[in-house]
């Protein structure tokens, strides 16, 4: 079961949202010293996690706040935040996307992306067209403006993977394209290969 802090519980002490039945979990706020972290405290120094691959999650989380940061402050500017960021990198990956597809790839609510695609649609960066063989469908293009956002937000972003990259051996670029696509759940290994974004 998946149980991850959400919006509305923030600020009310033990209450959690589970993604999967879609309630809220209430609880008596968790005391200071309490050990809730799979029965081990790794701040205790007690015991080691030494089955967790600490030093891997914590690269994660310095590479990934890095890798994020620079875009970050561009999409401010503009009153934008990652989500937007994120409608805007699958809509240049692949003009034309439909509304459907988009909302199966980032997991959120229709409502949640009817609020970001209006800011991009209203702001200029995005429009949006009826498909033609399905009048149902809803596909989505960048427009000039939202393409030349786009390359602004992605130019640190690939430098930085290219640096990185550049001090590794030859073939380490697959290496890590493999690594990062065996982090993907298997059901969505697909939607991968459709995208381009893996060739296994």
């Amino acid at each position: 079961m998946s149980i991850m802090p959400h919006a509305c519980a923030l600020g009310k002490p033990g209450s959690l949202w589970d993604n999967n039945q879609r309630r809220m979990f209430s609880g008596n706020k968790m005391a200071a010293k309490s050990i809730n972290v799979n029965k081990t405290d790794i701040n205790s120094g007690t015991s080691t996690p030494g089955n967790l691959p600490l030093d891997v999650m914590g690269l994660f989380f310095f590479a990934y706040r890095d890798f994020v940061g620079d875009a970050d402050a561009l999409l401010e500017k503009q009153g934008f935040g990652r989500a937007h960021h994120r409608v805007l990198y699958f809509v240049n990956l692949r003009p034309g996307m439909p509304v459907a597809d988009l909302l199966d790839i980032l997991k959120i609510t229709k409502q949640s992306l009817a609020r970001v695609l209006r800011q991009l649609i209203d702001n200029g960066y995005v429009e949006q067209m009826t498909g033609k063989s399905d009048r149902r469908q809803r596909l989505l293009y960048a427009t000039d403006k939202g393409r030349a956002f786009f390359e602004s937000l992605s130019a640190s972003q690939a430098s930085r993977i290219d640096m990185a990259i550049k001090s590794l051996p030859h073939d380490s670029r697959d290496i890590i394209c493999r690594f990062l696509a065996e982090m993907v759940e298997p059901g969505d290994h697909a939607t991968l290969k459709r995208l381009n974004l893996t060739n296994t």
